[in-house]
C-alpha cells in the first residue's frame, strides 16, 4: 500500500471482525484472570486518539473497560504530586483502562505550549521511568502508543472539523496556536522516547495517515503483545420459553411514532447548513 493510499471502509469494517473477536477474548481474558490493564494514546491533534479508543469501548463491556480523558487540572490538583491525579483512576482486578492521553502532557502539550517550565518537564521526564518500573512490577499490563500523522494530515482533518458542524466541537484555541508548533511537538516527542522508551515499559508508534489502517494496526500489535488469551466459554444454560413469545402491551403511554426516512433522492443531496459560520 502506497504512503497514500486510503483503505476503505467496507474493507476496514471487513478486517475489523476478526480483531473484534481477539480483542473480546483478550478482554474476558482478563476478567476471568484478574488482570490490570492501561493503554495509553499519545500523539498529536487529529491523529485519531478519539476514533481509536472509540473502536475499542465499542466492542468491550463498559463495566470492564474505562475511559480515562482528564480535563485540565483544577486549582487543587496543581498542587498535588503531578501522577496523583491519573493514579486513582487505575485499574482494579480484571479491568482496562484507556487513557485518552495522559500524565505524559508534561512532556508534550505542557512543555511546548509553555503550561509548564523546562525544569518541570525535565523533572517529569527524569521520574517516569521509575514510577512506570512500579507500574510494570506490581504486575499491570502497561502499553504505550504514540499515534503519528503528517502535518498535510493533520491540516486536512482541522480543515474537516472547522466545517463539520458535528465534529466543531473538538477545536480548540489551542489547536490554532498548536498548528505553528509541529516540529516543536516532534522535537518534545523524540526527547520524550529518548527519556520513556525503556524496555519494561517501551513505546509503539503508529503510522495513522490512514486512521483505519493505523486503528488495525494499533489493535494488532496489542494483541501479539497479550499472552494467549483463548479461554474455553463456560456453558450457559438457556431453556426455552415455556409459552409463545409475548409482545409488548402499553396502557399509560403508547410509543411515538417511528422515525420515518427522508426520500432516498434527499438522502443522497448534499445539504449545507441553514447558518454559515
Amino acid at each position: 500500500m502506497s504512503e497514500r493510499e486510503r483503505i476503505s471502509r467496507e474493507e476496514y469494517e471487513e478486517l475489523l471482525k476478526p480483531l473484534g473477536k481477539e480483542l473480546s477474548a483478550m478482554a474476558r481474558w482478563v476478567s476471568e484472570t484478574k488482570q490490570r490493564m492501561i493503554v495509553l494514546f499519545e500523539g498529536r491533534d487529529t491523529a485519531g486518539k478519539g476514533g481509536s479508543i472509540d473502536m475499542f469501548a465499542r466492542m468491550l463491556n463498559p463495566r470492564q473497560c474505562r475511559v480515562v480523558a482528564l480535563p485540565s487540572p483544577n486549582e487543587r490538583e496543581r498542587t498535588q504530586w503531578y501522577f496523583q491525579r491519573y493514579v486513582e483512576h487505575f485499574p482494579a482486578q480484571g479491568e482496562i483502562v484507556l487513557f485518552d492521553r495522559s500524565w505524559y502532557n508534561r512532556a508534550g502539550v505542557e512543555r511546548v505550549m509553555g503550561f509548564c517550565t523546562v525544569d518541570q518537564s525535565q523533572d517529569f521526564l527524569n521520574q517516569v521511568p521509575q514510577f512506570e518500573r512500579h507500574l510494570v512490577d506490581d504486575g499491570i499490563l502497561f502499553f504505550k502508543y504514540w499515534l503519528c500523522c503528517d502535518q498535510d494530515v493533520q491540516e486536512e482533518r482541522f480543515e474537516n472539523r472547522l466545517r463539520n458542524p458535528i465534529k466543531r466541537w473538538k477545536l480548540s484555541p489551542i489547536d490554532i496556536k498548536a498548528r505553528e508548533h509541529y516540529d516543536d511537538y516532534t522535537e518534545a516527542r523524540e526527547m520524550m522516547l529518548s527519556a520513556t522508551h525503556t524496555d519494561f515499559a517501551p513505546w509503539t508508534l503508529v503510522d495513522y495517515n490512514d486512521q483505519a489502517l493505523g486503528r488495525l494496526t494499533l489493535l494488532r500489535d496489542l494483541l501479539d503483545r497479550v499472552p494467549d488469551t483463548e479461554l474455553p466459554l463456560a456453558d450457559i444454560a438457556w431453556p426455552p420459553l415455556s409459552h409463545e413469545p409475548l409482545k409488548e402491551r402499553y396502557g399509560v403511554l403508547q410509543p411515538i411514532p417511528l422515525y420515518v426516512p427522508p426520500p432516498e433522492e434527499e438522502r443522497k443531496s448534499k445539504h449545507r447548513p441553514r447558518h454559515q459560520a
